[in-house]
């Protein structure tokens, strides 16, 4: 275990670089076609067949052979001058001119003819007529591999004659919520607090690419809290604790992570709030990212380390950030990045009133987080700014 306390904290944009790259890779499956979407794509979809395999009517009406008139005939009658009727998707077998669409025709004592809607030469050669591997050869790549698979993607297998994807899981998340003073439910009473973490926070796992697999409350004792990140690295390969990352009698969770071994990858982030967020490894490979106890702080620390990690483990790029310009002045702090919540009026962001790290009332209206550089910024700048992965 490297770091320690009185770390001064990793620079905002260096903890998210290191968070995404610490991951050894993303690990890959081979799943069923409806399982796969929005899963990434781990290896190229390779046409199996052309698509389409076999040449088809593309109207509704009759397939000619030959120069017309007609005479209608048994089905896959290939003589020329001969006709039958065809349905859209209908096989047509070599020899077929084209296919005189149903409203372009006209039958009379068992003879087709063009009426007065066609043209002279209808149809004319391949007329609606799909012919095979117009949309792809066998063996073509149709999809490359690093998207994020859809359901058009997924039709498209299909027609590739694939039944199944290899693909990047979500990885596993096991959620560990700490501290004695947490109630679950009602008005917590004085000197407790309600639990913000368990209801939402599967629900933000998923969203940011990962599998929530358990959530598990643990009092404020080391012995516990080693026992309770053992058994959620048993079977997740993330585990995400909130709480006990201070120095305080109450705070065991670096001593925990002590006990178990673990290699310490950022020990603290130079950031307001959420600073206390830590980013350790286990000896078996299993991630634990640490974030604050107090509810705004914790998701500073998730969108900063915790996404990042889950987005290199799940095979996906990291959240981009963009540019915003900034309405009023910000306030900054010396030597920390400060992570504001902001709304927008006309493209123009101001940070909301409630920026305190207990409290949640500005994200829950925020449009998106401002990353404010220390010092400060002025109205009028651009600013750096991440979206909400809930942001629609």
């Amino acid at each position: 275990m490297s770091g320690g306390h009185g770390n001064p904290g990793v620079e905002w944009h260096e903890a998210r670089r290191v968070a995404y790259g610490v991951a050894s890779g993303a690990e890959t499956a081979v799943v069923g076609l409806a399982e796969s979407i929005g899963l990434v794509l781990a290896a190229d979809m390779v046409a199996q067949q052309p698509i389409p395999h076999f040449a088809s009517s593309a109207m509704d009406g009759w397939a000619v052979v030959g120069a017309g008139p007609w005479t209608i005939a048994g089905r896959d009658t290939v003589t020329s001058g001969h006709a039958w009727p065809v349905v859209t998707g209908q096989h047509l077998p070599d020899g077929v001119r084209g296919v005189l669409r149903s409203e372009h025709g006209a039958m009379e004592g068992g003879e087709l003819t063009i009426n007065a809607r066609a043209r002279d030469n209808e149809p004319s050669a391949g007329q609606h007529v799909r012919l095979p591997a117009t949309e792809a050869a066998r063996g073509d790549v149709v999809v490359q591999a690093g998207c994020v698979i859809n359901p058009a993607h997924v039709a498209l297998a299909a027609a590739c004659a694939l039944d199944a994807l290899t693909v990047h899981p979500r990885p596993r998340v096991a959620i560990l919520t700490t501290g004695d003073e947490v109630t679950s439910t009602g008005a917590p009473a004085p000197g407790k607090v309600r639990d913000s973490f368990g209801p939402q926070l599967p629900a933000v796992v998923a969203m940011l690419g990962g599998l929530a697999v358990s959530t598990t409350s643990v009092g404020d004792d080391e012995d516990a809290t080693v026992a309770a990140i053992s058994t959620a690295a048993a079977h997740a390969r993330v585990v995400i604790t909130t709480g006990g990352t201070g120095d305080s009698s109450a705070d065991h969770l670096r001593a925990a992570l002590l006990s178990l071994g673990a290699t310490i990858v950022i020990p603290a982030l130079a950031l307001r709030p959420g600073g206390p967020t830590m980013l350790a490894k286990l000896p078996g490979g299993q991630f634990v990212v640490c974030l604050a106890g107090n509810p705004l702080a914790a998701f500073m620390g998730l969108f900063s380390v915790g996404a990042p990690l889950i987005a290199a483990l799940a095979g996906r790029p990291v959240a981009s950030l963009h540019q915003i310009v900034l309405a009023t002045d910000v306030a900054g702090t010396p030597t920390a990045t400060r992570l504001e919540p902001h709304t927008l009026t006309e493209g123009v962001a101001t940070p909301t009133a409630w920026n305190g790290s207990a409290m949640m009332r500005g994200l829950a209206s925020a449009h998106g987080v401002l990353i404010v550089p220390p010092g400060g910024a002025t109205a009028g700048s651009l600013l750096e700014a991440l979206s909400l992965p809930w942001a629609t």
